[in-house]
């Protein structure tokens, strides 16, 4: 793949900006600048440049954990709120047809693990209600959560657009107002629904893990990272997301 090319598909611009990055001298690899748009490169997984002083690997697909912050939307026309595709560096947020989007969505107040990608199947997988990826949810409460609320969620419980009931994979208290949700299904709001179902009310939701990516200290609020290889690979169980 010509360079030139391969920052195309990365989302440093279009083919005429990408030429004019290497002329420019701003593309290096292995230690030296890349001054020919022509000169061929093995696009492999993972390939490190730099592009103006920044480094970068290359990826035939994105696929990104953000530690989603409160006060942000992830649609990628939001309203009242910014999107958290503005926490993004330009090439995601550029790359293929439109970026990177939101692997199902989060509410504005909701904080934790959300993923982007810009991979259509992988996406599909992901949100499809075959696939059922299990979701874990910090939920602080606004009353005490009882034992009875407890096996309530887990047996299961009616929300007011569905006689279906729904429940949880599991729950478990984690304190006098805070228990811990995992859900395998995707229904809008899902969370805040049942517990209002059970009598309670959610006052604050953290998404702490999706299947085997689990959110740690390491990302602060608004950060994000590349998703690994073997992450990708537990993920889709060799999957699925919605507003909570």
């Amino acid at each position: 793949m010509r360079w030139s090319q391969l920052l195309f598909t990365q989302g440093f611009g279009t083919r005429r900006a990408c030429d004019a990055l290497v002329h420019a001298g701003l593309v290096r690899h292995a230690g030296r600048a890349i001054d020919d748009p022509g000169e061929t490169i093995d696009p492999v997984e993972g390939l490190p440049f730099e592009v103006e002083g920044r480094a970068w690997p290359y990826h035939e697909r994105a696929l990104i954990l953000m530690h989603k912050p409160p006060g942000y939307e992830c649609s990628q026309r939001p309203g009242a709120s910014p999107s958290v595709m503005t926490l993004l560096p330009g090439p995601l947020r550029l790359r293929g047809k439109g970026g990177v989007q939101a692997v199902g969505r989060l509410d504005v107040d909701t904080t934790g693990v959300l993923l982007l990608t810009d991979d259509g199947p992988l996406l599909h997988r992901l949100t499809s209600p075959k696939h059922h990826v299990p979701k874990v949810y910090e939920v602080t409460a606004k009353h005490p959560v009882s034992d009875e609320q407890i096996e309530q969620l887990r047996k299961g419980v009616v929300l007011d657009d569905d006689p279906a009931p729904v429940r949880a994979a599991a729950a478990e208290r984690t304190g006098e107002q805070a228990l811990r949700l995992t859900l395998t299904e995707g229904k809008y709001h899902q969370v805040k629904r049942m517990l209002a179902a059970v009598g309670n009310r959610c006052e604050a939701l953290h998404r702490s893990a999706i299947g085997a990516l689990v959110l740690h200290d390491e990302l602060r609020p608004g950060q994000w990272r590349w998703v690994s290889d073997e992450e990708h690979a537990r993920l889709t169980g060799r999957g699925a997301d919605s507003s909570a």
